[in-house]
C-alpha cells in the first residue's frame, strides 16, 4: 500500500482562559502563550487510508514547516509502502540540516495509518501491553504567589498528583512559588519546575539548595542550565539533592549520550517529535534506561493527535516511569471529533486502530493559517 500524497496543515489553535479551567496567559521564561500554533501532517495511500501526525510549528514559521514536509520530506515518502517505516527513518539524511522534528510528525503519521490498515492500535503495533491509563502532570506558568496557590488546590481537586511550572529570571521568587503551592496543598503534588535554560550554575544550586533547607523536593528541575554544557549538569548533580532532569539536550542524541556517560542527570525528559518518531524516541528511551535514568515525555501544547500518540507509547514502553506533562485540559476547543478526557488526573490509551483518534476536518480548516 504505497503512499500517495503527504500535506502539511498550519492551525493556531485558542489556548482558554485560566479562570475558565484552562492555562493561558501561560507565561514562560521566553513567552506567554493564548494561541498556540501548530502543524498537521497528514499522508494518503492509494487504498485510500489517511493517517495523522503533529509537530509544533518550526521556528514559529508555518511556511518553513510546511516547506521542509511538503517540499523535501514528501519526495522522498511517496510511492514508498507503508510498511517501510523504519528504512524511511533511517535512510532520510541530509548532512547540514537537521530533519528529525519534520520526520517525527510523518512518521506518526505512518504508524497511524498502519494500524488503521492492520486494524490494530498503534500501541500494538509496539509491543503494547504496559498499561491503559496514564497518568499526567498537570501544567502551570508564573503566576503570582495567590495564583499558584489556587490553581495548585483546583489541580489537587481534579486528582492530578504532579505539577509542573515554569520559572522565570528571579529564582527567588520560584521558589516562594514552589513554597506556597507545597504549603496550600499539604504535600499534597510533587511538583517539577523548568526555568527553560534561564538560569545560571549558581542560581540553580541556591534554588535548590533553599528547597532542601525547607524540606521541599522536587520530582525534578528541569533543564535550568543551557544545553551543551555537560559539565554543568554533572556539577549541579553532584551539589544538589534535588534530581535533575534535562530536556532540550535529549534533542539532540549526542548530548543524550553525553549526559547519560558522565552521570549527569536523574530524568531524560524525551520528546517524540524533535527525536524522530516513536521509533526514534524509543531509541533515546533504551539509551537513557541503561544509564539508569528515569524517563518522562515532554510536552509542547500538543493537540490531540501527539497527545494520542504519546499515550500509545507509554501503553507500550515500560521504561517510562514517570507521568508525562500534558495541557489537553487547556485548549478553548480541539480539533478531534471525539476529544480525549483527562479524568482524575489521567488518560485512557484510545483504544481504535491506529492512534484510536479522529480528526475533525472542519475544525482543523477552521483553525487553519492561510
Amino acid at each position: 500500500m504505497p503512499v500517495t500524497s503527504v500535506e502539511a496543515i498550519p492551525v493556531e489553535v485558542p489556548v482558554a482562559p485560566l479562570e475558565e479551567g484552562g492555562l493561558a496567559p501561560y507565561s514562560s521564561n521566553h513567552d506567554e502563550v493564548e494561541t498556540v500554533g501548530r502543524t498537521l501532517v497528514r499522508i494518503d495511500t492509494d487504498e485510500g487510508v489517511t493517517g495523522w501526525g503533529e509537530m509544533l510549528t518550526a521556528m514559529q514559521s508555518w511556511r518553513v514547516t510546511c516547506a521542509v514536509i511538503e517540499d523535501v520530506v514528501a519526495p522522498e515518502l511517496v510511492g514508498r509502502d507503508l510498511g517501510e517505516i523504519r528504512g524511511f527513518v533511517d535512510s532520510f539524511y541530509y548532512p547540514y540540516v537537521k530533519t528529525r522534528p519534520f520526520l517525527g510528525a510523518v512518521e506518526t503519521a505512518l504508524w497511524d495509518a498502519l494500524g488503521k490498515k492492520r486494524d490494530a492500535p498503534v500501541s500494538e503495533l509496539l509491543g503494547g501491553g504496559v498499561r491503559d491509563s496514564v497518568d499526567v502532570a498537570y501544567c502551570l506558568g508564573m503566576l503570582s504567589l495567590e495564583e499558584s496557590r489556587t490553581y495548585a488546590a483546583r489541580a489537587v481537586e481534579q486528582g492530578f498528583d504532579v505539577l509542573k511550572t515554569k520559572a522565570g529570571p528571579d529564582w527567588r521568587y520560584d521558589v516562594k512559588r514552589i513554597r506556597a503551592m507545597h504549603d496550600e496543598v499539604d504535600g499534597e503534588l510533587e511538583f517539577r519546575i523548568d526555568p527553560n535554560q534561564g538560569w545560571t550554575f549558581e542560581e540553580a544550586v541556591r534554588a535548590g539548595a533553599l528547597l532542601e533547607d525547607e524540606g521541599i523536593y522536587l520530582q525534578y528541575l528541569e533543564q535550568p542550565c543551557r544545553i551543551d554544557t555537560y559539565g554543568t549538569y554533572e556539577r549541579l548533580r553532584q551539589r544538589l539533592r534535588q534530581p535533575i532532569a534535562v530536556n532540550e539536550d535529549t534533542y539532540f542524541p549526542r548530548n543524550l549520550y553525553y549526559v547519560c556517560e558522565r552521570s549527569a542527570a536523574d530524568v531524560a525528559c524525551v520528546d517524540l517529535v524533535p527525536a524522530g518518531g516513536l521509533l526514534g524516541v524509543r531509541d533515546q528511551i533504551a539509551v537513557a534506561e541503561k544509564a539508569g535514568l528515569s524517563v518522562t515525555h515532554h510536552n509542547g501544547f500538543d493537540l490531540g493527535v501527539k497527545q494520542a500518540a504519546v499515550l500509545h507509547l507509554y501503553a507500550s514502553t515500560p521504561a517510562l516511569n514517570l507521568p508525562p506533562d500534558s495541557i489537553y485540559y487547556g485548549w478553548a476547543d480541539h480539533v478531534l471529533e471525539e476529544p480525549l478526557v483527562v479524568d482524575d488526573g489521567a488518560i485512557e490509551v484510545p483504544g481504535g486502530p491506529g492512534l484510536g483518534v479522529d480528526v475533525d476536518e472542519e475544525k482543523v480548516e477552521k483553525y487553519r493559517v492561510d
